[in-house]
């Protein structure tokens, strides 16, 4: 028997407010949320894990309520951290640093962490994951980045660009045979996004 994890990237989150652990989600990202909710709520997902940073746990609380689950928090599943853990860094600071994560899996900032250090700790998680609730359909509640390396993990075409298409929240579909990705389905297309953006963090 298969094993599906639905990656689920956070909605909207206001830059201005908060550390980038503790902000939420603006009221856009509270609808979008809501509709995540209305998306899943059939797939017959049985546990819900997270980032633990604050708008990704939002993201995926309501749905894990309606299914009578509690939320799993792995701290390694949070968000790359480019500079400090604590610190948001303008986009136009961001998205050079980011493509050049991508061109050199290596780089980093002082401070920061390197794409190849963020998806080894990732990757360690969602393996565990796969073992311990193997058969099971689970929910991730991610970030851009870091769910962009998970996936890059099983298949290179899962790049920078992959990571500039992707909108928040945005959700996929992974299926595994055992430690095997054997198949990706997007399920927040067209017919279920309201305008969302596409920034990295």
């Amino acid at each position: 028997m298969n094993t599906f994890i639905y990656m689920v990237r956070h909605g909207e989150s206001p830059k201005t407010e908060g550390t980038e652990r503790t902000r939420g989600l603006t009221e856009k990202g509270k609808a979008d949320a809501d509709r995540i909710t209305e998306l899943l709520k059939d797939e017959g997902i049985g546990v819900f894990v997270s980032s633990p940073y604050r708008r990704a746990i939002l993201t995926l609380q309501e749905l894990a309520q309606h299914s009578r689950q509690k939320i799993i928090v792995f701290e390694d599943l949070k968000e790359r951290i480019f500079r400090n853990e604590d610190s948001r860094m303008p986009d136009a600071e961001l998205f050079p640093l980011v493509e050049k994560s991508f061109a050199d899996p290596n780089f980093s900032l002082k401070g920061g962490e390197s794409n190849a250090e963020c998806q080894t700790r990732a990757i360690s998680v969602l393996k565990k994951i796969l073992q311990l609730y193997r058969g099971q359909k689970i929910a991730v509640g991610t970030h851009g980045a870091v769910m962009t390396l998970m996936m890059a993990f099983y298949d290179p075409r899962y790049d920078f660009n992959f990571l500039l298409q992707t909108s928040k929240p945005d959700v996929y579909r992974l299926e595994f045979d055992d430690q095997k990705l054997v198949q990706v389905n997007r399920l927040w297309g067209d017919s279920t996004l309201s305008g969302g953006s596409s920034n990295i963090g």
